[in-house]
């Protein structure tokens, strides 16, 4: 699994034209699963996301967790991240986990999240064309793998 950790002030996203999830300061998670990932690639990043410490305290040092500043989690899946681009100049997605498994995936993701998380976790909706809007503070913008946690790159 692959997510872009985006610091934000606020987030929100819409499928169809209705809000589906938002929160205030917190982060905004871009999450991509790949074939064979597996319910420990979601625990380790859900682990790991909820103790990053990338906001800042009182000195302006990055020092303190979305927990720390009771902050919201907004998820949504990205199968582009999962892009193939190193032949010709239209990306291909093979390396995507199947539709089905995807979702399964994402929304584990995002219970183990719910248990981790104190603000709170909305979640865009699977599959859908998404509008996201997102005050990014910062910028502070992260790309974290399950792979590199887990050791297995």
């Amino acid at each position: 699994m692959t997510v872009v950790i985006q610091r934000v002030k606020s987030a929100a996203v819409k499928a169809e034209g209705e809000l589906v999830g938002q929160i205030g300061k917190g982060l905004l998670l871009l999450l991509g699963v790949f074939e064979n990932d597996s319910e420990k690639d979601a625990e380790v990043l859900a682990a790991k996301l909820s103790k990053l410490r990338i906001f800042s305290d009182e000195n302006g040092k990055m020092n303190r967790s979305v927990n720390d500043e009771k902050g919201g989690v907004l998820v949504v899946s990205n199968f582009t991240l999962c892009a193939n681009y190193k032949h010709g100049n239209r990306p291909d997605y093979i390396r995507a986990e199947k539709p089905q498994r995807a979702n399964m995936l994402y929304e584990y993701f995002s219970q183990e999240l719910r248990k981790l998380i104190e603000g709170g976790v909305a979640n865009g909706s699977f599959g859908a064309d998404m509008e996201i809007s997102a005050v990014l503070d910062g910028p502070v913008t992260i790309v974290m793998d399950s792979r590199v946690l887990t050791g297995e790159v």
